[in-house]
């Protein structure tokens, strides 16, 4: 992904003793926050689906919205950036999740559908401009071939993010309304929905005061800037570049794209799944304790999956995630019992590296362009709104039957892994920034 100086600059701090260790303890807090606060999303579906009364199509349409963020906002969050800079771009960032956030109290209190909607748009908005700015970021800063496993390792702290946000959404929305903690099919009152949907005032006005703290800690702090590597260069120049003839992010985007339907689905219909009679018929409040060991599966594969792309080529390593994605997956949409409950949980396990593995070959050796092509994968997250289509599935053919979308998607991250990742129309260099 880095350039030779001699022909298109370099993205080196000019002091030689840099060390990119702080920067990405700092940023750490970033990816940990967004992992959070999408996750939050996972207790949230099945406790609206109770308030609003809604079918599985209504339900997963309120993530979908989410998703569609990411595909309105990813190419301006890249224009964004190379007007303003990483730093005040996460700033931005940071402060618009948090107003969003601060929009779900309101939302809460009239209780209105379509203000929560337009509220989790902000939010993730908020997080699209993070993403477009934050991984290309951890991408480049320290040696290029261990970029995927830097990615990766910083990308753990986004699921611990996610690993604790269940117990969270648990606990101060699932388990204090009487939604949460009623079987499925359980009718409610329009009082008990009012209050229930009241329910998720407090997490909310918490989250936003914790991103509004995170946005002051950073403006007062000193991150590295990236050199002219990775800004738009001059016009007539770039007349002769083409994200184009880079086959890894050619093909990287739609392996995001198809990513993020897999992911999203099982991460967002979990809780409907496991609440199933003929799976493991438990409450929703007992479902999100389940839920976060799916997420856990997700940190563990992350750490380790760094310190293996260490060791063996990360697409390799990919692949294998992928095959055993797709062996559990079969397992989920066939078997019944908890056991279809635990091949779900598993799932999270080789979901793990895919994203900062996809993420990290697809800008590999785009040099001057590697914040477009940044922009164009981000973008790609909008594939998360494409599980309204499983949702669809789910009414059409059952739920269980909905995750063979699932496995459909695990084939193209297996094909991703051993072909497209190849780069092409590389350009020169090894490294963007001087190693620790």
């Amino acid at each position: 992904m880095a350039i030779t100086p001699a022909t298109q600059g370099d993205t080196r701090p000019s002091d030689t003793s840099f060390d990119y260790r702080p920067a990405l303890a700092l940023l750490a807090s970033l990816f940990f926050m967004w992992g959070f606060i999408t996750v939050i999303n996972n207790t949230l579906l099945p406790h609206l689906r109770s308030v609003f009364e809604l079918n599985y199509t209504q339900t997963t349409l309120i993530e979908s919205v989410w998703f569609i963020a990411y595909g309105v906002m990813g190419m301006p969050s890249a224009f964004l950036i190379e007007r303003t800079g990483y730093k005040k771009a996460i700033i931005i960032g940071l402060c618009a999740m948090a107003a969003g956030a601060l929009g779900m109290v309101p939302a809460a209190q009239i209780p209105s559908y379509g203000v929560t909607l337009f509220a989790l748009f902000v939010i993730a908005s908020g997080i699209t401009l993070l993403q477009v700015a934050a991984n290309p970021y951890v991408a480049v800063i320290g040696p290029a071939e261990s970029s995927e496993s830097r990615l990766t390792l910083v990308q753990a702290f986004n699921s611990f993010g996610t690993f604790l946000a269940p117990y969270f959404g648990g606990y101060l929305i699932l388990s204090r309304t009487i939604g949460g903690t009623s079987l499925d099919g359980t009718r409610l009152t329009e009082a008990e929905r009012l209050a229930d949907a009241q329910a998720t005032q407090l997490p909310y006005l918490l989250v936003a005061v914790v991103l509004l703290v995170i946005a002051v800690v950073l403006w007062r702090s000193n991150l590295p800037a990236l050199g002219s590597a990775t800004s738009r260069v001059a016009k007539e120049e770039r007349k002769k570049l083409s994200l184009w003839k880079h086959r890894n992010l050619v093909l990287g985007v739609p392996a995001i794209f198809i990513y993020l339907i897999a992911e999203i689905g099982v991460a967002n219909l979990f809780i409907n799944f496991a609440i199933l009679p003929e799976i493991a018929g438990i409450t929703p409040a007992q479902a999100a304790n389940y839920l976060v060991l799916l997420w856990g599966g997700m940190m563990v594969g992350r750490f380790a999956g760094s310190f293996i792309m260490r060791r063996f080529p990360a697409d390799k390593t990919l692949a294998a995630f992928a095959l055993f994605a797709l062996v559990v997956m079969v397992g989920a949409a066939t078997l019944e019992g908890p056991v279809a409950m635990w091949c779900l949980i598993l799932v999270g396990l080789g979901h793990s590296i895919m994203f900062p593995a996809i993420f990290a070959m697809g800008i590999k050796g785009l040099g001057p362009l590697t914040e477009e092509g940044s922009g164009l994968l981000i973008t790609a997250i909008a594939g998360g709104a494409l599980v309204v289509v499983q949702g669809w599935l789910a009414d059409l053919y059952g739920l269980q039957n909905s995750f063979w979308l699932t496995v459909a998607c695990e084939v193209y991250i297996i094909y991703y892994a051993l072909w497209g990742s190849r780069p092409t129309a590389a350009y020169g260099g090894n490294s963007t920034a001087e190693p620790a």
